[in-house]
């Protein structure tokens, strides 16, 4: 049965009993874009909403944000591959939120790598449902534990980012209900989710906010789930259709399609009140769980425990996957004189993805800070960046940029008509760009002043996002000006992707005072726009500083070498375009290599990339977006720290290899013709060999697959016990896999459980997974039955690497 916190039905009814039908119109979509409109006939204060999968961000968005806990990206939470593992993080991040006032965390994101080039892949758990149904589970039990609401996104389809607000998701029921629901559904039953969003895309034709099949026949009726359906920020769209369809809540506010012209369907008999009533009462139950209505007691829970930091950090750990190993690691701090400590993500550090998930961290741990702390004062590290591979720049800082007029840290922001007579103007502190700026009619132009502070001569660049004409002006030069403009109107891409341009100009060390005139693009379907500066520091070519890092590495007794990606490679809104790392990064390792053998390669990124050169480091290790503490879990596990992190997608060698690559809709229909055939299942069924397969992570320990005994049948499900020891010196942690497969292999092998263990030296310890029988099941007409014919079992460490095989019992 699901998880669900007992709620008062009659209390329920006597709230909805009180209230006006225009107070229940008004509460069915948003006060503004984070909360609910407050009801005192009701007693139910404002719902707090907050983004999300890396943590509770709060209610806003841009540039003004407070700090908070920024966690590992959900891809490095999946590679744990342990249930547990995920609910701490979600319980912590429930305190988190409880603390910050937000009952709902929009979190966690189920929907599939269906592939490698999806831009949100960080935000999502794996290619395969069973472990992303397990995540999801255990992330939801920890954060509803807290009494605050887990919210299960994107439902269903949104898999990709491209055409992301109109594309078809064309799936068919099999496929559907076997790969792309199934995480949704344990969500609902299992673990009893509280909220589930709506996606923008539509599905087999019908949009997802409109989509009575799903949201109501499936989600509601057939699954039971008795919360909330709020919609993707704007994806609702109508106001009957989506009323009608089983969505119950618009998101943001305060406008849009439903307002007064829901009111008028209702009082029109359009849309009946009672429909009107489900909705009202699904907030309530939604209120009285998470402690908004009045005369009910708050969920009980501690506050955040103080060594949150050192938790955050032992998750990065259990993510962190270690892809090879020729006995380079762990490093030793008493053999080592030099470490070079080199790549673009050794200086520029990518701790998340972009977009709706961003959070500003409270605290971050450098790669050069990690290191240190680990390694000891003895040893000497040097820094070197080797290569510029980011599109953007880093936004300016306080310590760089100052108000002219203040000498607070930060700029002044002016606003001007077309004959440029000022209309008013303010201070903006530091951040990664300034959003939203209203437009009113009257505005032609924004003019930005900030004092740079130059700690060295050479050319420094300096960057302005946003859409726009824009001219700098440098003290003793010549404008330059440049021209970019939104070609997507979608909002949310201005938000998370907007345009970028970085000029260069040549300066002494000292102070300038520089201005940027930006003249907004307008006719736009918005009266907001944003507007950001970022900024560099003077460097040499990019074959000069490969060089020096060459040169620094072949004078090192090991070499850190990290490259990677960062949020503005992956990121909401948009897919990428290639599998191959940025600039000259694939160049940089190369050279490395060959100056230094002793080199370990760590990969600082959300999704899978092209890795033509994995055999030549000592060592390779996957690091993920891994949070605030990240530097400082990479440096553990460098140093000794079992890594406890296994693949939860596939590695592939070319781009050729993918079994869908592709995320551009054709005639705004993206059509799943592959059916389950995706990840690990296509290349299994292809033949195809990865780089690293799924399920793959290297030990710092030995592992002996002794033995396996199998009881239950295809029917009833199935307990697999599998003895594994530990064959090594030291302790450490292993994931055993079981596989199912017909025995003629007419489809390809599908995971169908696993189990994480710790052992010591020498250590044997039998490893139970416990197979339900819908792990076994295919769907048939309105249900489910047993996959027919014979079946083999496999267990191994990775669905490449079996080490034990066996017959499934047949039924007696």
């Amino acid at each position: 049965m699901p998880r669900r916190q007992w709620v008062d039905e009659e209390d329920v009814a006597r709230r909805l009993d009180a209230m006006s039908l225009k107070e229940k119109v008004t509460l069915l979509t948003g006060g503004d874009a984070w909360t609910l409109t407050p009801v005192a006939a009701a007693g139910l204060a404002s719902l707090a909403l907050s983004d999300g999968p890396v943590g509770p961000r709060g209610t806003s968005f841009g540039g003004d944000t407070p700090p908070a806990l920024l966690f590992p990206s959900p891809s490095s939470l999946s590679a744990a591959w342990d249930e547990d593992t995920a609910y701490d993080a979600g319980r912590l991040m429930g305190l988190k939120a409880r603390e910050m006032g937000i009952h709902v965390l929009l979190a966690p994101t189920v929907n599939l790598h269906r592939t490698p080039l999806g831009g949100r892949h960080f935000e999502c758990y794996s290619e395969d449902p069973l472990l992303t149904t397990r995540t999801a589970v255990g992330f939801i039990n920890g954060v509803q534990s807290t009494g605050v609401a887990a919210t299960v996104k994107h439902f269903v389809g949104n898999d990709s980012e491209t055409e992301r607000m109109t594309y078809d998701a064309r799936i068919d029921e099999k496929t559907l209900r076997e790969t792309y629901l199934p995480p949704f559904e344990a969500a609902v039953r299992e673990a009893g989710a509280w909220v589930v969003i709506a996606a923008y895309n539509s599905v087999n034709g019908t949009t997802m906010t409109e989509n009575t099949e799903l949201l109501t026949g499936v989600l509601k009726e057939e699954w039971g789930f008795d919360g909330v359906v709020v919609s993707d920020w704007q994806a609702a769209r109508s106001t009957e259709a989506s009323a009608l369809a089983g969505l119950d809540l618009v998101m943001p506010g305060p406008d849009g399609p439903w307002g007064a012209a829901l009111l008028t369907a209702v009082e029109e008999g359009r849309v009946p009140e009672d429909v009107i009533d489900d909705k009202v009462r699904r907030i309530l139950r939604l209120a009285a769980r998470v402690g908004a209505l009045d005369g009910l007691d708050t969920p009980e829970t501690e506050p955040v425990p103080d060594d949150v930091r050192s938790r955050i950090r032992d998750l990065a750990v259990r993510g962190s996957v270690l892809l090879r190993n020729d006995g380079m690691l762990p490093l030793r701090p008493d053999t080592l004189r030099k470490v070079a400590l080199i790549g673009p993500n050794a200086v520029r550090f990518a701790l998340q993805g972009g977009g709706s998930a961003h959070v500003t961290p409270e605290h971050v741990v450098t790669p050069l800070e990690g290191l240190r702390q680990a390694l000891g004062d003895d040893v000497e590290i040097t820094v070197h960046q080797g290569a510029f591979p980011h599109a953007t720049l880093l936004p300016l800082d306080g310590d760089t940029a100052t108000d002219p007029v203040t000498g607070e840290p930060g700029a002044r922001l002016e606003y001007r008509t077309a004959d440029g007579t000022l209309l008013s103007e303010e201070h903006k502190a530091p951040a990664p760009h300034w959003f939203p700026l209203i437009l009113a009619d009257e505005v032609d132009e924004l003019v930005v002043r900030t004092r740079l502070t130059l700690r060295e001569s050479g050319t420094h660049r300096l960057s302005v996002l946003g859409p726009g004409h824009i001219t700098l002006h440098v003290p003793g030069h010549e404008p330059q000006t440049h021209e970019q403009l939104q070609e997507d109107h979608d909002i949310g891409s201005l938000l998370l992707y907007p345009p970028s341009h970085t000029f260069g100009f040549p300066a002494a060390q000292g102070d300038t005072e520089v201005v940027v005139r930006f003249r907004p693009q307008r006719h736009l379907p918005y009266p907001i726009t944003l507007l950001g500066l970022g900024y560099d520091t003077p460097h040499g070519t990019d074959e000069e500083e490969l060089a020096a890092a060459v040169t620094a590495a072949a004078d090192a007794d090991a070499v850190v070498l990290m490259v990677g990606s960062d949020a503005h490679t992956e990121a909401e809104s948009v897919d990428r375009t290639t599998l191959a790392l940025r600039g000259r990064q694939d160049e940089l390792v190369e050279r490395v290599c060959a100056a230094n053998p002793r080199t370990v390669v760590v990969v600082n990124a959300g999704a899978p990339f092209l890795l033509p050169w994995a055999d030549r480091p000592a060592a390779l290790l996957w690091s993920w977006f891994p949070g605030q503490e990240g530097a400082a879990a990479i440096a553990d596990v460098l140093t000794g720290t079992e890594p406890g992190g296994r693949l939860p997608t596939t590695f592939p060698a070319a781009e050729s290899d993918v079994p869908v690559l592709s995320t551009r809709p054709v005639h705004g229909a993206l059509d799943y013709a592959e059916g389950e055939l995706i990840g690990y299942r296509g290349y299994e069924a292809a033949g195809t060999a990865p780089l690293f397969p799924f399920g793959h992570g290297l030990s710092y320990t030995t592992w002996d697959y002794q033995d396996f005994v199998v009881t239950g049948d295809m029917e009833r499900g199935l307990t697999i016990r599998v003895t594994v020891r530990n064959s090594g010196e030291r302790a450490g942690r292993e994931v055993v896999q079981a596989y199912l497969e017909p025995a003629d292999g007419s489809e390809p092998p599908r995971l169908i459980g696993f189990a994480p263990i710790d052992a010591g030296p020498s250590e044997a310890v039998i490893a139970t997974v416990a197979v339900p029988p819908r792990a076994l099941a295919v769907r048939s007409g309105e249900g489910w039955v047993p996959r027919p014919g014979a079946h083999i079992l496999r267990v191994g460490r990775s669905v490449s690497d079996i080490r034990l095989t066996a017959a499934v019992p047949r039924p007696a």
